[in-house]
């Protein structure tokens, strides 16, 4: 170890150790290290670079700088802005601080050189075996850290002197400061071997602890944890920030909770829940489940109702202004606010309105809501056929959620809306569940004070909501079901009130959808009667509505192109706006005919009137039924011919007629199927004139089934059978004796100029009905 002492100017460095063989750049601003280097450039360009212990010290003495440091020449020195020197080095040697000779203006250091203390490493293999060790373990470590580069690693591997390794490795090894000083303080060359061999395996472990760690790490991350660690960040700055207005959302939650009107069963399940939401805070798609959970229930209106409205004026002042007719609905609903008016309580009804489409079902229901000051909630049941779309899923699947009961009443704010189940009778049911079977208890108003959707889990009181639901037919609906409503029928509008409604409700709204004024588009009565009675067949209003649309558009476009003040739609230029007539009533015969007879049927769009035609062939006895007729159908006519055949003896008919003759029964349009029992005093009629050639009266029309013995029996749709009936001309309609209180409560509008007869027996029709 050489002892030749030397003076040297001096750089304190601040947070970095220069090693021996080690090329580097550092940027200097202190006044004395800047006089230091460039009074080693005006010299020899060696400098002494000793690392002080405290970064923060401004002006270090000896003891505030560590004992050993490097001897480096100064390469290249640039000056940057602010008076700030970029200093380009290269360690030489290590040297010993001996003393500092001078602090101002600026430091110099007594310093001695410092040589390696190499003890015996035995042989030449031993040597190889530590270079080879020492190589192994710095490659290891350079193929996991991407600062070491390829042409390093090559030139690293190339050294085959231990001394120059050790020293080439130090160099480029980025490691603290502190780490660094360490190597430079040992003498023994043997130990700083190891110190180094020690470093590189311990860094080549944490580099293969933080891969794993961030492999786990990036293999469980998911958006979820994302925006959890960005809430958190968010939440910090908001800490930092002084901001204790934003409270967590839990706390949010417990107060929500203890202003929420609700049962106290329903608050307990809300505290367990919260408590659950603190405790998941760590798992994002758990807390996501209880927070919407949370949420949902804290938006559902436990004890917030609407408040009752019982004014009656009021109410009727608006089904009136909304909807013509429909009259047994709306004294249904004035007897439930007279009701609540004295008794302040009283159930709420549970409706189901059945008609034809296009009747008014659905918009009675908005005017309902309107005429009682209550939210009103549609929901569409036509075609739901899984159970949880009423009960909801439980909040343990993916993506579940309340029913639509229990998402209407959240959608309404209130827990006495009214609401509307739209289509009932449309409703499915498949392997998943029986969706009827789950409408029974919402619309049981003895068991849907309790109504326990799945999702929510608690009792939700469905008592206080006005119910209403529709449906075409009864046919698909439930026994039980059908049971817990009150069922009020709509029945087909006759011409007269689709006048009034076209004139009171449905021109003012298209005109105002068109953009026109009441007085530029003018449809006379007559024109209105003419598209109700040739251009639309349907038991409510919608056609004729889409007609008067038509109607509507093809005037503004006049109006737009040829300047017109005012469109007069009449009854004799109506097909320059509509086109040719679609449909004709087939009216009564002008002369009384053998085996024909015009018989009445219900369809869905209104009633309909059916000429039966039957004609007797020599044969061997057959009986051909034509038209497309069903089953019911077939029957009745069956039973017609075996009720004349029972009555042939006193009727003049000779005992072999039926076996020497075929009977032919038709009925025209053969396109359209028909069925039904009810046709069955008409077709008997036809068949006996047939077989008696004796002439019935045109101007008759007759409904009614028939049995084995001659009895008449009661039919349904008979408002619409006998709206048919006087469109199509006739003056005497029969109907069964049993139908006579269903006559009685029928309108003037639609019995006046009509002759009904109840009939309870065959003879009588035919009696009434054969020309004498």
């Amino acid at each position: 170890m050489s002892e030749q002492k030397k003076i040297l100017p001096a750089v304190a460095l601040r947070g970095m150790t220069v090693m021996p063989e080690m090329v580097v750049h550092f940027d200097i601003s202190r006044e004395r290290s800047v006089k230091a280097v460039q009074e080693a450039m005006l010299n020899d360009q060696t400098v002494f670079l000793v690392t002080q212990k405290k970064i923060d010290t401004d002006t270090p003495d000896q003891e505030e700088l560590y004992s050993v440091g490097i001897i480096a020449k100064v390469k290249q020195v640039l000056k940057m802005p602010k008076n700030v020197l970029r200093v380009l080095v290269t360690g030489e040697q290590r040297a010993r601080l001996v003393k500092l000779e001078q602090t101002e203006p600026y430091l110099t250091a007594e310093i001695t050189p410092l040589e390696d203390y190499v003890p015996d490493l035995g042989s030449p293999v031993n040597i190889e075996g530590m270079i080879r060790g020492l190589k192994d373990l710095f490659m290891e470590y350079g193929a996991k850290s991407p600062r070491i580069t390829k042409e390093l690693a090559a030139r690293i591997v190339a050294i085959k002197d231990l001394k120059e390794l050790i020293e080439q490795i130090s160099a480029n090894l980025p490691l603290q400061y502190e780490e660094l000083q360490q190597l430079l303080n040992e003498d023994d060359l043997m130990k700083r071997y190891e110190m180094l061999s020690l470093k590189l395996a311990t860094e080549t472990q944490i580099m293969d602890i933080k891969e794993e760690i961030q492999y786990k790490v990036k293999e469980r991350i998911d958006q979820h944890q994302k925006e959890y660690i960005l809430r958190e960040q968010l939440k910090l700055i908001r800490e930092e920030l002084g901001d204790e207005a934003a409270l967590s959302d839990a706390e949010e939650f417990e107060e929500a909770t203890e202003r929420l009107e609700a049962p106290e069963e329903v608050k307990e399940k809300l505290k367990k829940e919260i408590k659950r939401f603190k405790n998941t805070i760590g798992s994002t798609a758990e807390n996501g489940v209880i927070r919407t959970y949370i949420e949902t229930m804290l938006e559902m209106p436990w004890n917030r109702a609407a408040k009752d409205s019982t004014d009656l004026k009021f109410a009727k002042q608006v089904l009136e202004e909304d909807h013509y007719g429909l009259e047994e609905v709306k004294d249904r609903i004035l007897d439930f606010l007279a009701v609540r008016a004295l008794t302040k309580k009283g159930d709420s009804p549970i409706l189901c309105l059945v008609g034809p489409p296009g009747t008014g079902k659905t918009s009675i229901a908005r005017s309902l809501a309107r005429a009682l000051k209550k939210p009103y909630v549609r929901i569409s049941l036509g075609g739901v056929r899984d159970e949880a779309e009423i009960r909801g899923h439980r909040k343990t699947y993916v993506g579940a959620m309340p029913g639509r009961i229990a998402n209407g009443l959240r959608s309404a704010g209130v827990k006495n809306p009214v609401m509307l189940l739209d289509e009932i009778d449309k409703v499915s049911t498949d392997y998943k569940g029986d969706t009827f079977s789950a409408l029974l208890e919402v619309l049981d108003g003895e068991q849907n004070v309790k109504f326990r959707d799945h999702y929510l889990e608690v009792p939700v009181d469905l008592s206080e909501v006005l119910f209403i639901t529709t449906a075409n037919t009864l046919q698909t609906i439930p026994r039980p079901l059908l049971d817990r409503m009150e069922v009020i029928e709509i029945s087909s509008y006759t011409e007269n009130e689709k006048m009034h409604i076209a004139t009171e409700h449905l021109v003012p709204k298209q005109i105002e959808k068109n953009g026109l004024l009441p007085e530029q588009l003018r449809i006379s009565k007559n024109a209105l009667w003419k598209i109700a009675e040739s251009y639309t067949k349907e038991a409510g209003v919608r056609q004729l509505e889409r007609l008067i649309g038509t109607i509507a558009r093809k005037t503004a476009r006049e109006i737009m192109e040829q300047n017109k003040k005012t469109v007069r739609v009449t009854e004799q230029n109506l097909t320059h706006y509509l086109g040719k007539e679609k449909y004709h009533t087939q009216m009564k015969n002008d002369t009384d005919e053998i085996g024909i007879v015009r018989g009445l049927a219900w369809t869905s769009v209104g009633g309909d009137t059916l000429q039966i035609e039957v004609n007797v062939m020599p044969g061997k006895g057959e009986i051909q039924l034509t038209g497309q007729l069903g089953d019911v159908m077939k029957e009745s006519a069956r039973t017609g011919i075996s009720y004349i055949r029972s009555i042939s003896e006193s009727q003049g008919i000779s005992e072999d007629f039926f076996e020497k003759h075929d009977i032919h029964i038709h009925i025209p349009e053969g396109a359209v199927p028909k069925d039904g029992p009810s046709a069955g005093i008409t077709m008997a009629t036809a068949i006996f004139s047939a077989v008696t050639e004796r002439k019935i009266r045109a101007d008759l029309a007759m409904t009614g089934e028939i049995t084995l013995r001659g009895r008449v029996l009661p039919i349904g749709g008979l408002k619409e059978k006998l709206l048919a009936a006087k469109q199509a001309g006739m003056k005497t309609v029969f109907v069964p004796k049993e139908n006579q209180p269903d006559v009685e409560e029928l309108s003037q509008e639609i019995t006046k100029g009509l002759e009904i007869i109840p009939v309870s027996q065959m003879k009588e029709v035919l009696e009434k009905a054969l020309v004498q």
